[in-house]
């Protein structure tokens, strides 16, 4: 979506070089993602709004990875031109923390903000890293493939069948698999044994 021929391909190049050792620039649906480590966050957004014109920050969020970690992707745009891109990175799931863009684009105040809260993601240096939708009592990241769902626990799937379920034709080795969020009816839930019920797993807010 470039109104200038090559302009995306130079862009995304550009960002790359920035990013260093690491970076790499990959398309996927029409849509250019250039990947950079964390350490070059900040120099790839700035080189992004200073030299290559994308100065309008559309937003920010993150993906979980589980053991990979957690993915941050920004969406960039060139409101000249409409040439845009995503710019990613990734953060340790033990430790995740990446410096903020609240100082490169101002509009990411808010997406960081709903990051945390959500993912429980650190952006060092934000300003006012505090909740932003859920309530001051609310425990747990909802956003995390972890987290709890206690919806799916207290009452039945609302679906034809239990998550994991197959056809009762199927073959009786398949093995049953459920979704993220959604605890083993056996294990947690209203259906579990009392003395399981006890204590809820790591990640369970209400």
């Amino acid at each position: 979506m470039s109104s200038q021929p090559g302009r995306l391909e130079e862009t995304a190049a550009r960002l790359v070089s920035v990013g260093g050792e690491g970076s790499e620039s990959t398309e996927s649906f029409g849509l250019t993602t250039v990947d950079v480590p964390p350490g070059r966050w900040t120099a790839v957004l700035t080189t992004a709004r200073d030299e290559l014109g994308l100065t309008f920050f559309d937003w920010l969020s993150a993906v979980d990875e589980l053991e990979a970690g957690f993915s941050i992707v920004c969406h960039l745009v060139d409101p000249h031109d409409t040439t845009h891109l995503l710019v990613r990175t990734r953060v340790p799931a033990d430790a995740p923390s990446l410096a903020t863009a609240t100082g490169i684009y101002r509009g990411a105040s808010w997406h960081e903000r709903e990051t945390h809260e959500m993912f429980g993601i650190d952006f060092a240096g934000h300003p006012n890293l505090v909740p932003l939708l859920l309530p001051e009592e609310f425990v747990g990241r909802p956003l995390r493939k972890d987290f709890v769902l206690a919806a799916r626990a207290a009452k039945p799937w609302p679906g034809a069948k239990e998550p994991g379920e197959s056809d009762a034709d199927a073959a009786p080795s398949r093995r049953k698999t459920l979704p993220p969020g959604v605890p083993d009816p056996q294990v947690w839930g209203p259906r579990a044994p009392v003395a399981d019920r006890d204590e809820e797993p790591d990640g369970a807010g209400r």
